[in-house]
């Protein structure tokens, strides 16, 4: 297997203010919800990842891997930070942002009743298989967030390459500490059905508080961008499927260079470091 990269904990701040237009993805109002949409997943989601991971830390004896456990941790708890921020933005707008997160909250804690620490590690596997494939698109096709707030532009753009960072840790510990090929698949067969599930219910709520529901020039201009041009969402299919192999590993899809031009960006562009949208301040 190849080396994967060096996990970085940056603690950035954004810039979350009411400067930040309500459809800040220029102007694409079923665009923006859509994003929107997603943030309100994280916090609890991260949460649930963290407790899965650590929940077999001790059981992990690789020095690299254990400290990729630690860096996963940071990562994912600086994430779930921001996007509480998020979607605290979005309810001062008035959106009904606490109901939606207390159904992915119930979801998630159906979850942790019902199935045993190694099926969470396994959810957890096909969950971050997900966020890793939707942020790598994030970062191979500019063109997903043209015309967006420099502000969330860069917050999406620092979750995406961190989420690719750190994609292949909690599948690692998983196989590390003795999980088996079919208790993966399964739990990507149900993961698959319940996330999706939740993101269409989301989005039309999130449409109906904005009067959008019955638009179908909305509803076309989000298929449009999702499987059209630019169209990500139509070439995670077969991505998607690799999961289902039993020699599937995350770092089959190599976008280091991906990672290394972030970095770059990270390190040059003023949308990150040069004002005072985003600092790097400790908590």
């Amino acid at each position: 297997m190849m080396n994967p990269p060096e996990l970085e904990v940056r603690n950035l701040h954004f810039d979350l203010t009411d400067d930040v237009p309500r459809y800040w993805h220029g102007g694409k109002r079923s665009i923006t919800l859509f994003y929107n949409n997603l943030s309100i997943f994280f916090p609890a989601g991260e949460r649930f990842f963290i407790a899965a991971v650590k929940a077999h830390a001790a059981l992990v004896d690789d020095p690299l891997l254990v400290q990729q456990t630690r860096a996963f941790c940071a990562q994912e708890g600086i994430h779930s930070r921001e996007h509480v921020r998020y979607n605290e933005m979005l309810r001062r707008q008035g959106y009904a942002i606490e109901a939606m997160e207390k159904r992915v909250e119930r979801i998630l804690a159906r979850a942790t009743r019902r199935t045993t620490a190694r099926g969470r590690l396994a959810g957890t596997c096909a969950l971050e298989h997900f966020t890793a494939l939707l942020a790598h698109f994030v970062l191979s096709e500019p063109r997903l967030l043209d015309g967006a707030h420099p502000v969330m532009a860069s917050l999406w753009r620092w979750h995406a390459a961190e989420e690719n960072e750190h994609k292949a840790v909690a599948f690692d510990v998983y196989r590390a500490t003795g999980g088996g090929y079919l208790e993966r698949i399964l739990a990507m067969a149900i993961a698959t059905v319940i996330f999706w599930g939740k993101i269409f219910e989301h989005q039309i709520r999130l449409m109906w508080a904005d009067r959008l529901l019955f638009s179908v020039s909305e509803w076309y201009a989000l298929f449009r961008h999702l499987f059209i041009e630019p169209g990500a969402m139509a070439r995670l299919f077969w991505p998607y499927l690799a999961y289902y192999r039993p020699t599937f590993h995350p770092w089959e899809l190599d976008n280091r260079g991906l990672l290394e031009a972030w970095k770059t960006e990270l390190a040059t562009s003023v949308a990150y470091g040069g004002r005072p949208s985003v600092s790097t301040t400790d908590n």
